[in-house]
């Protein structure tokens, strides 16, 4: 990905310093980093809402709100990727990683692959 806003659920404070969360609807805060020809031009946060009525579609619609064009999950159920692919966020999938940084570069260097809907776990898997 050369180009947008990618968003990484994470914990704690976040940042590209920061380690990722298990679970993009519950965690503390995501970091929103801008993306411009390949290179990374501002890192920010944005504090994650209470899932509250609507579930996991509660942080989609605050991602979409955000203008956020592609999100790094390590694991997703399949409502919540149907949500997000509707709201045209790309999703994309790295289990491995547990810092934000490494997860962004790979993003941006094309080493992350988009989720499949067969990847999508049926609960609150990790």
């Amino acid at each position: 990905m050369k180009n947008g806003k990618i968003a990484i659920p994470s914990d704690g404070n976040g940042g590209l310093d920061g380690t990722r969360s298990n679970h993009f609807g519950h965690c503390d805060i995501f970091t929103v980093v801008e993306v411009k020809d390949g290179v990374i031009e501002k890192v920010s946060t944005l504090k994650n809402v209470e899932h509250g009525q609507g579930g996991c579609m509660v942080p989609i619609d605050l991602l979409g709100q955000h203008r956020i064009n592609a999100i790094v999950v390590g694991g997703i159920g399949a409502r919540p990727l149907m949500g997000f692919k509707q709201a045209g966020i790309e999703v994309y999938y790295d289990d491995k990683q547990a810092e934000i940084r490494p997860v962004v570069e790979d993003l941006i260097a094309g080493n992350l692959a988009v989720m499949a809907d067969n990847q999508a776990c049926g609960g609150h898997c990790h």
